[in-house]
C-alpha cells in the first residue's frame, strides 16, 4: 500500500454491492466470508450481547450452497450469499424463536416469516437470531432474561431497543444486514445510537406474517444496514403483497436501489420545529441543523415548520399500543405473568386497564394527525427531525423516567401514521456517541425518504467512521 493509499476495508465491513462484486470475480466466496462473519460473532458475543442464538451450522450449509450455485456460473442477485440476521420475533423453521422471553425459550417454530422467505429466496444467509426488548416491548433492549444488548461504540450504554441486537450486530460487522420491528421506534431508535440506517417502510408495504406481534395497527418490519443503499437491497427483496398479513397492500414494486440518483434538488424539506426545542441535546441540535445545511446545499429547500399537533403523538401512541399490546398477551398475562420482565408485566398490565373509550379517543387523535400530515404534505415532500433528542446513555441512565420517554419521543408519531421513516447518521457527539437523522415521507413515498437519505449520507462522508472493536 502506498502512502497516501486508503486502508483496504475489513471484510466484515464491506457493503453489500462490494462484497457481491468480490464474489463475482472470485476473490471471496459465501464460505469464507460465512465463517468469517461467525467467528466475529462469537468472539463478540461476550462484549455486545448481540444475539440470543447463532445458527452457525445452518448458515455454513446455507453458504455452500451459495458457493456451488457460484461457481455454476448462475447470475444471482445482491443479497445471494450475503450474511445477514433476524430479530429474534422473526419465525424461523426449525430454529427456536424466542421473543426475547422465558415463556417461549424453547420454541422452535414449524413455519417461516413472509420475510424470512424471501431473504432466503433471494441467498441470503441467516447467520443467528437477535437480541431485544422483551416481545418487543421496550426502547433500551435491557433484557432481564438473556442480558443487555451494549452498544458497540461504549459497551457501558444502551442500544437502544426493541431492535438492539440487530443494531449492534450491523454496526460490529457480525453481518451485513439485519431485520428488525418497529412499533414506536424500533428499527429507527437503536439505528441512531449505534450509528447505522434503520429504515420503517410504509405500514403495509412489508408483510408482518410470522413475526410475532406486538401491536396490529402499529407494527411494521424493516431493515438496518450500515448504508442507505444496502437497506435499500433489502427492502428491494421483502416488499410486496402478502394475502396473510391483512394490511399487506397491493402496490406496484419501485426499484429503491435504482432510484438511489443523489438528486434532492428542488425537494422541500421542512425542519420540524417541535422536535428541535430545548429537549434536545445540544450537541444533537447541532448535527441536525448541520445536516439540514447539508441538504441544502445538494439543491433541497430546508426551513423550519411547526405542527403544534404533535404534542398528541405519545398519548395516541400509548392508548392504541398498549391495549393492542396486552390483547394479544392476554393469555399469557392470565395464566404466566410472573414470568414477564417487570417492565413489561407493568405495561402490558396498564393496557389491560385502559377502557374502550381511552381507546377510541386515541384513535380518533390518529385521525386528526393523519389528516394535518396530509395538509403539511401538500407543501413538503420530506419532514426532517433528530431521531432521538438525547445520545445514548448509560445502561442505569436508560432506566430514569426522563430517558425512557425521550428515547421515542420523536419517533413513535410515524408508526401511528403509518409513514415511511429512516434514520440516517449524521454526526458524533464529542465523546464518539452517534447521532441520527430521520427523514419521514408521505406513505409510499419510501423511494424518496431513501434517495435524499443516500443523498446526504453520501455527501456527509460519514460510513468509514466505525466502533473500535
Amino acid at each position: 500500500m502506498t502512502p497516501d493509499a486508503a486502508p483496504e476495508t475489513p471484510l466484515h465491513y464491506l457493503s453489500i454491492r462490494e462484497l457481491g462484486a468480490r464474489y463475482r470475480r472470485r476473490e471471496l466466496s459465501p464460505v469464507e466470508v460465512t465463517r468469517a462473519i461467525l467467528a466475529r460473532a462469537e468472539a463478540l458475543a461476550g462484549r455486545l450481547n448481540a444475539f440470543i442464538t447463532i445458527t452457525a451450522d445452518e448458515a455454513l450449509h446455507d453458504a455452500e450452497q451459495a458457493e456451488r450455485s457460484f461457481a455454476a456460473g448462475a447470475n444471482f442477485g445482491p443479497l445471494h450469499g450475503v450474511p445477514i440476521s433476524l430479530k429474534d420475533l422473526y419465525l424461523t423453521r426449525g430454529v427456536r424463536t424466542t421473543g426475547g422471553s422465558n415463556i417461549l425459550a424453547d420454541w422452535i417454530p414449524d413455519r417461516e416469516s413472509a420475510v424470512g422467505e424471501k431473504l432466503r429466496r433471494a441467498g441470503a444467509i441467516v447467520v443467528g437470531k437477535n437480541n431485544l426488548h422483551e416481545f418487543a416491548f421496550g426502547a433500551t433492549n435491557e433484557n432481564p432474561h438473556y442480558g443487555p444488548a451494549r452498544n458497540p461504540w461504549d459497551v457501558e450504554r444502551i442500544t437502544g431497543g426493541s431492535s438492539g441486537g440487530s443494531a449492534a450486530a450491523v454496526a460490529a460487522g457480525m453481518g451485513y444486514a439485519s431485520l428488525g420491528s418497529d412499533t414506536g421506534g424500533s428499527i429507527r431508535l437503536p439505528a441512531a445510537l449505534c450509528g447505522v440506517v434503520g429504515h420503517k417502510p410504509t405500514y403495509g408495504l412489508v408483510s408482518r406474517y410470522g413475526i410475532l406481534p406486538l401491536s396490529w395497527s402499529l407494527d411494521h418490519a424493516g431493515p438496518l444496514a450500515r448504508t442507505v443503499e444496502d437497506v435499500a437491497f433489502v427492502m428491494n427483496a421483502i416488499v410486496g403483497h402478502d394475502s396473510r398479513d391483512p394490511a399487506s397492500v397491493r402496490r406496484v414494486a419501485q426499484d429503491l436501489v435504482g432510484g438511489l440518483d443523489g438528486r434532492v434538488g428542488g425537494l422541500r424539506i421542512g425542519l420540524l420545529r417541535e422536535y428541535m426545542g430545548a429537549d434536545v441535546a445540544p450537541e444533537v441540535a447541532a448535527a441536525v441543523r448541520e445536516a439540514a445545511a447539508t441538504l441544502e446545499g445538494l439543491g433541497a429547500s430546508v426551513d423550519e415548520v411547526s405542527i403544534p399537533e404533535v404534542e398528541q403523538a405519545g398519548g395516541a401512541s400509548i392508548g392504541i399500543l398498549y391495549p393492542e399490546a396486552a390483547a394479544v398477551h392476554e393469555a399469557w398475562l392470565n395464566d404466566r405473568a410472573d414470568e414477564y420482565g417487570a417492565d413489561v408485566r407493568g405495561r402490558l398490565e396498564q393496557g389491560a386497564r385502559l377502557t374502550g373509550v381511552q381507546y377510541l379517543k386515541a384513535q380518533r387523535a390518529r385521525r386528526a394527525l393523519t389528516e394535518r400530515f396530509a395538509t403539511v404534505f401538500r407543501r413538503y415532500d420530506l419532514i426532517a427531525t433528530p431521531t432521538v433528542p438525547i445520545l445514548a446513555p448509560t445502561i442505569p441512565e436508560s432506566r430514569g423516567d426522563v430517558a425512557r420517554a425521550a428515547l421515542l419521543g420523536y419517533t413513535r408519531l410515524f408508526n401511528v401514521l403509518g409513514l415511511p421513516a429512516c434514520s440516517v447518521p449524521c454526526g458524533f457527539s464529542e465523546v464518539g456517541l452517534p447521532i441520527g437523522l430521520q427523514l419521514v415521507g408521505p406513505a409510499f413515498e419510501d423511494a424518496t425518504v431513501l434517495r435524499a437519505a443516500h443523498a446526504y449520507e453520501r455527501q456527509a462522508g460519514l460510513t468509514t467512521r466505525r466502533p473500535l472493536l
